[in-house]
């Protein structure tokens, strides 16, 4: 009875599966079904690969295993060694999940799903299946799981913690043409990528806090710095409070266009909490901020709009009675 070789019953996520036995004879029923391939490996190399239908192995549609054998003596006998791996060509989906960081160095978990395809089944037997061992669907996975992460931790953190969250969509694009390109090295097709969560650190969602208001990521460094070295001043005995009264207004002054008034900000009436002026709730408390307004008047000589509680003039300098 001729050898029939027969990938039996794939499942639907299955990519690879080897046949067991590496001794094959000529004549040998290769059954390969649709949506398949069967690539002939032998030596490290992938050679000849044969699609879809019922084929009887002849030297006729085995010519570059032929041409390998042909070196050898006696290579008509049978059998001859080689494996046959047959690979999927459908659809087949993925996870990924990752830890990795942004150019600040701003801690991300991302996680996600991506569906890929061989394109190229030679050259992904060549580079994943024989040249990684992988010879099984989990061993596969596996390999193509840590590929991906590590491609999306090389591309995320080309990026700020600012646009991985506000321009997700932006950077997806450019993560899926990262992955991609080094797919089609391997012998894949990336059909899609999503990510489907992105978080960072409790310290790093309050900056994202503050960019969203609108305030410069320069100033929030700043915050941060004075947060950080209010925390080692308090550290010290009272030595290091002289040294504090000098330093954290250093850090907060603004410079150059970036630089803000210092009525930029209000405290809240009901909790005390520093809060941006323009503020109509409280960040901290939620209460609502009452406006008054403010009583102004002219200056006699140069016609400027002021306080009326204002001693001098801020546009010429004139004093007031």
């Amino acid at each position: 009875m001729a050898q029939v070789i027969e990938w039996k019953n794939p499942g639907a996520e299955d990519v690879v599966w080897r046949y067991p036995d590496e001794n094959i004879t000529w004549g040998a029923q290769l059954i390969i079904h649709e949506y398949e391939v069967a690539v002939f490996f032998r030596d490290g190399k992938a050679y000849d690969i044969l699609g879809a239908g019922r084929h009887t192995l002849t030297t006729m549609n085995l010519p570059l295993l032929t041409g390998v054998l042909s070196r050898l003596a006696g290579y008509r006998e049978t059998p001859f060694k080689a494996a046959v791996i047959f690979v999927s060509m459908r659809n087949i989906a993925g996870k990924f999940g990752m830890q990795a960081q942004t150019t600040e160095l701003a801690p991300l978990q991302m996680f996600g799903s991506f569906w890929f395809k061989v394109e190229n089944p030679q050259l992904f037997v060549m580079e994943v299946v024989g040249g990684k061992n992988a010879y099984s669907t989990t061993e596969v996975n596996s390999y193509i799981k840590g590929f991906v992460n590590e491609r999306i931790i090389d591309e995320i953190s080309k990026y700020d913690l600012a646009t991985v969250f506000t321009k997700l969509d932006e950077t997806s694009v450019s993560v899926k043409t990262a992955i991609l390109d080094a797919f089609r090295r391997i012998g894949l097709d990336l059909v899609d990528l999503r990510f489907e969560g992105v978080d960072t650190s409790p310290e790093y969602r309050e900056r994202l806090f503050w960019l969203k208001s609108r305030m410069a990521p320069e100033t929030v460094l700043r915050m941060e710095t004075v947060k950080e070295a209010a925390k080692e001043l308090g550290k010290s005995g009272g030595a290091g409070l002289g040294t504090g009264m000098v330093l954290i207004p250093q850090i907060m002054q603004p410079t150059g266009a970036e630089a803000v008034p210092a009525a930029a900000v209000m405290l809240c009436p009901s909790c005390n909490a520093r809060i941006p002026a323009t503020s109509k709730f409280c960040l901290e408390c939620g209460a609502k901020l009452e406006r008054q307004a403010t009583v102004t008047r002219s200056c006699p000589k140069c016609g400027k709009s002021i306080p009326a509680t204002s001693k001098f003039c801020p546009e010429c300098g004139e004093k007031f009675a």
